[in-house]
Order: C-alpha cells, then sequence, then structure tokens
C-alpha cells in the first residue's frame, strides 16, 4: 500500500480506503507569467473526508474537497469537486452514480 495523504486533511471515523490512495490539501500557485511556477508558492486548503466512507483503490482526492458522510469514491476516480452525504461516485472526473439513500 502506497497511499499519500497531506497536511490539513481531516478524516472522520469508520472511513476505509483501497491501497494507493492520493489525498491532497495544496496546489501550486501559476498566476504569473514572469516567475517560475517554483518560485510562486503554493495555496492551501482543508480536504474533508466525512465519517462511515468507503474509498475504492487508486483514489485522487484534490485539495479543498469535502467527501460527505455515508459516501463511496469508486477505485480510480479523481474527486474535483464537493461529494453529497450518502452519494456513490465514479469516474474523471468523478460524478454521483447514485444515492445509497435512495
Amino acid at each position: 500500500t502506497n497511499c499519500l495523504i497531506q497536511a490539513n486533511v481531516d478524516i472522520g471515523s469508520n472511513v476505509i480506503m483501497g491501497p494507493d490512495i492520493k489525498v491532497y490539501s495544496r496546489n501550486h500557485k501559476f498566476n504569473s507569467i514572469d516567475t517560475p511556477i517554483q518560485a510562486q508558492g503554493k495555496n492551501y486548503y482543508r480536504t474533508t473526508i466525512g465519517n462511515d466512507i468507503w474509498i475504492g483503490a487508486n483514489v485522487l482526492i484534490l485539495a479543498g474537497v469535502n467527501v460527505g458522510d455515508h459516501s463511496i469514491v469508486a477505485a480510480g476516480s479523481i474527486v474535483t469537486k464537493d461529494v453529497p452525504q450518502y452519494a456513490i461516485v465514479g469516474g474523471n472526473p468523478a460524478r454521483v452514480l447514485k444515492f445509497r439513500n435512495d
């Protein structure tokens, strides 16, 4: 298992994760075309993974995303925006496939 979880990531209780998960909380700044990207610093965000969540293998969760309680993230997904509670999401970018409570 090779997981990468950056600082400023909150993880709730009863969360299960497959192997090779990446959860980010920062991105490079790139606003200036006169300054190398490497020298522009980073933006920091809070990324939140709620309670009672299953995250499949090889998932990437981008900085600032909130994964709602009781949700499932399908293997191989790239999560670019917030996941509602009880949602089952998948794909690239991840989208709601259905809800567990429907």
